[in-house]
């Protein structure tokens, strides 16, 4: 498996996810599935409560699975040395052709979340930012068409 980069942050979040799902989450699900089991004389409801406690079993552990994939396999980007480039872990304010501003941080596949601001380095804006200074204008290919961003800011 490839090396997974994290920021601290993103470690330590997906660190506690994992610890809950182990500790917590494993066995509500496994209760669930022995009440679904042991209810009331089968019939489709009680079918369809087993059928669902088994599907998030297979949920919780294959999240747990993915989890330890991916910690094992990273690397804090926290740590990186800081340049007036574009990498994993920087943080960078651009605006895009409408003049508006918008602020991210590139990280790593496990811990993106756009919504919150935080994009993968493989994602299409992410890629296209990643080596480029402040000051540069930059071609964004996405599946609607190419647009340009202006880095306004970095770190």
């Amino acid at each position: 498996m490839a090396t997974s980069y994290l920021t601290q942050e993103g470690y330590d979040k997906l660190k506690i996810e994992l610890e809950y799902l182990e500790s917590e989450r494993r066995q509500e699900v496994a209760d669930r599935l022995r009440e679904a089991l042991d209810g009331s004389p089968l019939g489709v409801d009680a079918d369809v409560e087993v059928e669902a406690a088994k599907n998030a079993q297979a949920f919780v552990e294959g999240r747990i699975q993915y989890l330890k994939n991916i910690l094992a396999q990273a690397e804090i980007v926290d740590e990186l040395p800081k340049t007036d480039v574009i990498q994993i872990g920087t943080k960078v304010t651009i605006e895009t052709e409408e003049k508006e501003k918008e602020n991210y941080i590139v990280v790593g596949r496990a811990e993106s979340d756009p919504i919150d601001g935080k994009i993968s380095y493989e994602s299409p804006l992410g890629n296209a930012l990643m080596g480029h200074a402040k000051g540069d204008k930059v071609d964004v290919p996405a599946p609607g068409g190419v647009f340009t961003v202006k880095i306004l800011k970095i770190g």
